[in-house]
């Protein structure tokens, strides 16, 4: 059945049809001319909904939304500028900064991409930025927030190799400081290559005093998540409805801009964000159960075995297959419909299941700001008016940290200790 399937997926995916629908082709033909009922379908999209660590991902992108909704945002971009606006190409560097404070409040790239690319670019571009450079700032560094907690890859992941999400928040943290300090160091070399004006803020921390001080609740929310999981306080999916009602009391009694507009917004985006993942987690349920009734992922781990003599040159094999597919399926379903299969392999080699996690998430963003289907690349490059062509060429640096920073998870097992 795996030969229709892989078939029919990909000739799907070449006519632009959704990634979940073409599974869920793939999963049709591969029954259907196996002679088996289609109730299969039904049955195994129905399964993975009934999972209660899964509501941690709603709940997760609404405490996101919610803070992002109100004032939160200026805050944000004023507190990075206070601390690195000064330096050369400043507001490249509170690009960045903004990217690292963002992810612990939002875990999505393409929320990152929207919000601080709509401030920044913009700005950027009237102080001389070129419009490329801007464009490659923003969509490459908004994939810092999938490693700092609260990720969304990472619970994904998480939930289809039965690893601790836990484990997997904690060992994103240094990872993603690390990503952010290459970027920085990209910008800072550019910036002074061409140029490019500091930007600080006028009047410094005492003008601005109320607003620094007001974004720092909502900047302690992944200390909050961490502290509250690692001392078993709580479940990730409680810790996630707290995180909702984190966000409710900052938003409404320190910065005082909550709104009935402002939370119905926020549950619309949430619930349209929430169903776009679930249908992709659904359709890869079905995808992995046709997968195990063949036997791929234990076929594909002994001949992965077989093929290479040695484990480095099996994680350079997973890393290079990755990076391809990443460039053509979004990073959801991408996690989803390799876990399963690479956890395999991983255990057949001894590769640690989160070390794994981490390779997968750095190695499968990478495809965010990747032709030809990169979301951040294209959200970034129609902020900034720069065509693609001119953003993938002044990313090549970005592309180069992003890749040495693999290297180091795939091959130094301590920077993913958790």
């Amino acid at each position: 059945m795996t030969a229709p399937f892989v078939l029919v997926f990909f000739l799907l995916l070449v006519i632009a049809v959704p990634v979940a629908h073409a599974m869920l082709g793939g999963v049709a033909a591969a029954l259907w001319l196996d002679g088996k009922p289609m109730a299969v379908i039904a049955q195994r999209l129905y399964t993975p909904t009934q999972s209660f660590p899964m509501l941690a991902i709603p709940f997760f992108i609404l405490a996101g939304n919610l803070m992002m909704s109100g004032k939160f945002g200026v805050f944000l971009v004023n507190t990075a500028r206070l601390i690195v606006g000064h330096l050369k190409g400043g507001l490249g560097h509170v690009s960045i900064m903004g990217s690292v404070m963002f992810g612990g409040v939002s875990g999505s790239a393409v929320a990152d991409a929207s919000a601080l690319g709509n401030a920044l670019i913009p700005v950027q571009i009237k102080q001389g930025y070129p419009r490329s450079f801007a464009s490659a700032i923003n969509a490459s560094s908004s994939t810092i927030s999938v490693l700092i907690p609260p990720s969304i890859p990472l619970i994904l992941y998480g939930l289809i190799s039965n690893v601790s999400i836990v484990n997997l928040f904690i060992a994103g943290i240094l990872p993603g400081v690390l990503l952010g300090v290459g970027m920085l160091l990209c910008v800072a070399i550019v910036a002074r290559i061409r140029n490019l004006p500091r930007s600080p803020l006028e009047g410094g921390f005492r003008a601005f005093r109320p607003q620094i001080l007001s974004a720092i609740p909502a900047l302690l929310m992944p200390i909050f998540i961490i502290g509250t999981l690692r001392f078993g306080l709580a479940t990730p999916t409680e810790v996630s409805v707290l995180a909702v009602a984190y966000a409710l009391l900052v938003s409404g009694l320190i910065y005082r801009d909550l709104t009935w507009r402002g939370i119905w917004s926020a549950s619309v985006d949430t619930a349209l964000m929430t169903g776009a993942v679930m249908i992709i987690i659904m359709a890869s349920s079905t995808v992995q159960w046709l997968l195990t009734a063949e036997r791929v992922p234990q076929e594909l781990a002994l001949w992965v075995q077989a093929s290479f003599s040695e484990p480095w040159m099996v994680i350079l094999a997973l890393n290079v297959a990755m990076l391809i597919i990443g460039a053509f399926l979004d990073l959801p379903a991408a996690v989803l419909l390799l876990g399963p299969l690479f956890v395999t392999i991983g255990q057949a080699i001894g590769l640690d299941p989160v070390q794994l996690g981490l390779m997968m998430v750095v190695n499968l963003s990478i495809g965010l700001y990747t032709p030809p289907v990169g979301t951040t690349l294209f959200i970034s490059a129609a902020i900034s008016g720069a065509t693609i062509g001119q953003t993938v060429k002044a990313l090549l640096p970005f592309y180069l940290v992003a890749l040495a920073l693999l290297g180091l998870i795939s091959y130094v097992p301590a920077l993913t200790i958790y």
